[in-house]
């Protein structure tokens, strides 16, 4: 079986997969480095100034806190990408991104999707299919996965990391991903969103990927790349390590589960919808604190 970029054993790959990077760091005591992270909160906040009044919704503690995960809890650092996430989202406004926005044909949806599932560790299941021929521009598949991002962070508020990414490699070429494109959405995956993906699954990769990684491995960033696991169908250990992270009766079989039904294109633009509204009543809450 290949791996990237080095080879690591079953029982290294389970422990990580299986556990966030909170678990994975060295025990702090609970209460000591609780009043920690709200003291580096509240430096974040002091250096932010005015900003955090005028994005009440994106500029939470859930979010600053997630920043300084992503930023080995650094107030500096972590103040720095926060400024650049404002000035970025001042002008691309992801949060009034809708469902309705990016659902114009059914195969772009299929290519990208939330799943109604959760990991054995609670986390958002998040599932691509680049080799899924899309029919819209460049700007439009950006846009997608801005609103996919956008909606993952709904079930980061209380917990950094709290998402997993399957990538599916079957039938994918060089052609399938555009390396300007790919590059694109690592810098908003790594610069506006830090700290989301908990690990990164790419399913059976080909052959040729090898190149188009070894590539790619210069724009990612070390604190991501350790997240990347690299999972194959006909490797009963690959396997074993997806069906231990999830249900097997959930999990797609595609990637070692059960499940065989498929995206329920109707269903899941219910649910969008509703996810939507979550999202809208939210913003509403937060511009409304702001402005009393």
């Amino acid at each position: 079986m290949r791996r990237y970029p080095e080879t690591v054993s079953r029982s290294e790959a389970m422990s990580y997969l299986l556990k966030t990077r909170r678990e994975r760091e060295p025990p702090l005591q609970e209460h000591a480095a609780s009043e920690e992270q709200a003291a580096k909160i509240n430096k974040v906040r002091e250096l932010l100034g005015g900003l955090p009044t005028e994005m009440p919704g994106f500029l939470s503690d859930a979010t600053i806190r997630r920043f300084l995960h992503a930023r080995n809890w650094s107030t500096i650092q972590a103040t720095k990408t926060l400024k650049e996430a404002v000035k970025w989202r001042r002008q691309y406004k992801p949060e009034k991104i809708r469902w309705e926005d990016i659902a114009e044909r059914e195969n772009e949806v299929k290519r990208a999707y939330i799943t109604d599932y959760l990991d054995n560790n609670g986390r958002t299941v998040l599932v691509s299919r680049p080799s899924v021929k899309s029919v819209t521009s460049v700007k439009e598949q950006i846009k997608q996965l801005v609103y996919n991002l956008e909606n993952l962070t709904m079930s980061s508020e209380n917990a950094p990391e709290n998402a997993v990414w399957i990538i599916d490699f079957r039938g994918w070429t060089l052609s399938s991903t555009p390396l300007a494109m790919t590059r694109q959405s690592l810098d908003i995956i790594q610069n506006y969103y830090p700290g989301l993906v908990a690990v990164a699954i790419l399913c059976n990769p080909p052959k040729i990927f090898e190149s188009f990684w070894k590539i790619m491995s210069y724009f990612i960033e070390p604190e991501m790349k350790e997240k990347v696991r690299f999972v194959y169908s006909n490797n009963s250990e690959s396997l074993r390590i997806m069906t231990d992270m999830f249900d097997p009766d959930k999990l797609e079989s595609e990637f070692g589960g059960r499940n065989t039904w498929g995206l329920d294109i109707v269903e899941y633009s219910e649910r969008m919808r509703r996810r939507d509204q979550v999202r809208g009543a939210s913003a509403n809450a937060n511009e409304n604190t702001c402005s009393t």
